[in-house]
């Protein structure tokens, strides 16, 4: 069963595009080969366990020099819907946490107001919400095309590990890092799309609408949102 087991993880890594693994104590073993086996993950929370303990005290990309915490994501690891922003600010930063801040406390009350006007239950705690980039880029600077590759195999990881129903991705750069699109998200939004089998929704992220030049995108975000709620909790 063990060696079961780590042939589905070994296939697994392989299908991400990994073609090195690097065993704990030891070199770099081809995909296909054979390897000390590991404790397999039962579950969803259980994998996003391991995929966090492979990123440790990440210094991968350059915008390790400046954070101060690792934004994982967090959330139910069974979720049926999961949001994706481009990456941590400051509160995010110094709490560990993502969307803490104004951006975030904006996104749990359109997640909890939304949900109470079609009838649903649902709240923050009942989604899973994480970053294309897990530490924050200087400045609050958009991520850089290497920093999103480099981050992006452990988010491609997270969200097949929870499999949720849909992915919202909030804003362009995190529609363009997850759906390889040119477009903008003012075009992009209220479109499905799909990524690895999942519907996507890509709509405006919470704090473009903060600012004054994007009152009018408040109505067309909470659309977006009632519709992949909709998707997610009522079809």
């Amino acid at each position: 069963m063990a060696r079961d087991a780590l042939r589905r993880r070994l296939e697994f890594y392989r299908d991400l595009g990994f073609e090195d693994l690097y065993v704990r104590g030891g070199g770099a073993a081809p995909a296909g080969a054979e390897a000390p086996p590991e404790p397999e993950p039962e579950d969803a929370a259980g994998e996003l366990r391991v995929i966090r303990d492979d990123i440790g005290d990440c210094t991968r990309c350059r915008l390790h020099e400046g954070r101060t915490n690792i934004v994982f994501g967090s959330g139910n690891p069974n979720a049926r819907l999961v949001f994706v922003g481009e990456g941590p600010g400051a509160d995010e930063d110094q709490q560990g946490e993502p969307f803490v801040g104004r951006a975030g406390q904006l996104l749990t009350r359109m997640i909890d107001g939304t949900s109470e006007r079609i009838g649903l239950a649902i709240r923050r705690p009942d989604v899973y919400i994480c970053n294309v980039v897990k530490c924050r880029p200087p400045g609050n600077r958009n991520p850089r095309r290497d920093e999103m590759e480099i981050c992006g195999q452990f988010l491609k990881r997270q969200v097949l590990a929870i499999a949720p129903k849909a992915v919202c991705v909030l804003g362009g750069t995190a529609a363009q890092a997850l759906l390889r699109s040119s477009v903008g998200i003012t075009r992009l939004r209220g479109k499905w799309q799909e990524w690895e089998g999942i519907r996507v929704m890509p709509t405006f992220h919470p704090s473009y609408l903060l600012r004054p030049g994007g009152q009018h995108a408040k109505r067309p975000a909470f659309e977006d949102l009632k519709a992949v709620l909709t998707y997610c909790y009522l079809d």
